[in-house]
């Protein structure tokens, strides 16, 4: 089956090398729509219940598109980690042009952020969100979804900026790096960032590194972790929500 497979996408790409036929395009359209699925699927996890999934699949296709038409063969480089980050980088795009967060959800953060600080500063320590949350007068849940929204955002913009629609820009894991291009400074810049973040995750209790490791590292689902840890998938979200509340001061306090 997985020699039909490959004979099937070699066959498809020598078609549409040759012939530019979009009735081609769109066998391989359907042929990769998995790629779209999983990363509108561990996307969409990380959002608010406002954005559409539909949505996300239409910028993900979008992305998919793009890459078949880009697509140099000959490059020697696997289609399924090219397609990977146009798909990825179509969405956040789509996601930021869209501004997703909406402006009472940012007012919010800030009056947390100020409360944040003002706790931080009478209790000689980074308050949890419970404290903040009994604070102002709001349920914990509601502390840490709007917590992790924002810092979703900051990463989705942060990620934006690295996605060069030019260049094959990777991401953290499968970085495929141009060392000739990289200047020393943005080097070391990088470097440092990595070596911030690892200490920080390191804080984190160990439910919670087990869950941002499985996500970001090994690209589970939520629904996958839930299963390897054997915990409800609500619980992993819940998880999930807390340690980025919890790395969002520690790497604030950092800079």
């Amino acid at each position: 089956m997985g020699n039909d497979t490959t004979l099937l996408e070699e066959q498809l790409w020598k078609e549409w090398q040759k012939y530019k036929d979009p009735k081609i395009a769109d066998e391989l359209v359907k042929h990769y729509k998995y790629l779209v699925s999983f990363h509108v699927d561990r996307i969409g996890s990380t959002l608010p219940k406002n954005v559409e999934h539909d949505d996300l699949t239409s910028l993900g296709l979008m992305g998919l598109f793009d890459a078949i038409n880009r697509f140099e063969v000959d490059r020697g480089l696997k289609f399924e980690t090219y397609a990977s980050f146009r798909i990825r980088g179509s969405i956040i795009d789509g996601l930021r042009r869209e501004d997703w967060l909406p402006r009472s959800h940012r007012d919010r953060v800030k009056e947390i952020e100020s409360v944040s600080e003002k706790l931080e500063q009478k209790l000689q320590r980074s308050p949890t969100s419970a404290e903040i949350a009994e604070e102002i007068n709001i349920p914990v849940k509601e502390v840490e979804t709007l917590i992790r929204d924002t810092l979703v955002a900051n990463v989705l913009s942060i990620e934006e900026q690295l996605f060069n629609a030019d260049e094959y820009v990777m991401g953290i894991k499968d970085s495929i790096r141009n060392t000739q291009s990289v200047l020393p400074e943005e080097e070391l810049i990088n470097n440092e960032l990595q070596e911030e973040l690892a200490e920080s995750i390191k804080q984190l209790n160990e439910n919670e590194q087990l869950v941002v490791s499985l996500f970001y590292k090994e690209e589970l689902t939520m629904t996958e972790i839930g299963d390897v840890l054997n915990l409800t998938t609500s619980r992993i979200s819940q998880i999930h929500k807390s340690a980025l509340f919890k790395l969002k001061n520690i790497l604030e306090k950092v800079n």
